[in-house]
């Protein structure tokens, strides 16, 4: 499975008071869409975006478990330390997902309020694993697509990463006992293993290095 993300531009921010009298902020809008193909030449067919949402909602968002970070994390699974905000609500409204995300008061929750409050224009870009199949010019999600996260915040979110698009999107990832791995690294390393067994360690990791450099 592949690594992907997609960039949405216009959400939105609002207060919400407490029972106590404090304030607490939220950002809301479209996280993701269905049934066209978005300026990643990605598509994802409603039917695999519906199952998809549905799970996250029962796994993650009714648990109170939906989080998200601040800027582009390098693979799919969550960092708890840069976590800035959990997802409240995610919902289809046809083709589009509506989002709500509670800005929380973590480090990073914390300078993405000051940056709000600053005047800063922030979007979201939702990252998830899955297998690609090119359909007339067109790479189309499969029904293996798994949401990571609905909604990382990023300022940029109409450019491309060139950090994440050149490597981790270019990577393989595989399940290994309910975690995550980029296969191609675990691949390089077990080689490293080998070539230290059969006193070839240094030729090896100079030759896995140059490979790894290859894949940027």
């Amino acid at each position: 499975m592949k690594l992907i993300r997609e960039e949405i531009e216009d959400v939105r921010v609002l207060t919400e008071e407490t029972e106590g009298g404090g304030k607490n902020m939220f950002i809301e809008g479209v996280f993701m869409q269905a049934d066209l193909e978005n300026k990643n030449r990605r598509r994802y067919p409603e039917k695999v975006m519906r199952t998809e949402v549905a799970r996250y909602n029962k796994d993650l968002v009714e648990k109170k478990r939906a989080y998200g970070e601040l800027g582009h994390p390098s693979g799919p699974t969550i960092n708890l330390e840069r976590v800035s905000h959990m997802i409240t609500s995610l919902k289809m409204e046809g083709t589009n997902v509506m989002g709500k995300a509670k800005i929380m008061d973590t480090p990073y929750g914390n300078i993405v309020k000051s940056l709000i409050n600053e005047g800063a224009c922030l979007g979201v870009s939702s990252r998830g694993m899955g297998s690609l199949v090119e359909r007339r010019g067109v790479m189309e999600v499969q029904d293996d697509f798994y949401l990571a996260t609905a909604a990382d915040i990023v300022a940029d979110p109409s450019a491309p990463d060139a950090y994440v698009q050149g490597i981790m999107e270019g990577v393989e990832w595989v399940w290994e006992n309910g975690i995550l791995k980029a296969h191609q690294l675990e691949e390089m390393k077990e080689e490293i293993e080998q070539a230290t067994r059969s006193r070839q360690l240094e030729e090896k990791k100079i030759e896995v290095f140059e490979r790894l450099l290859k894949t940027f």
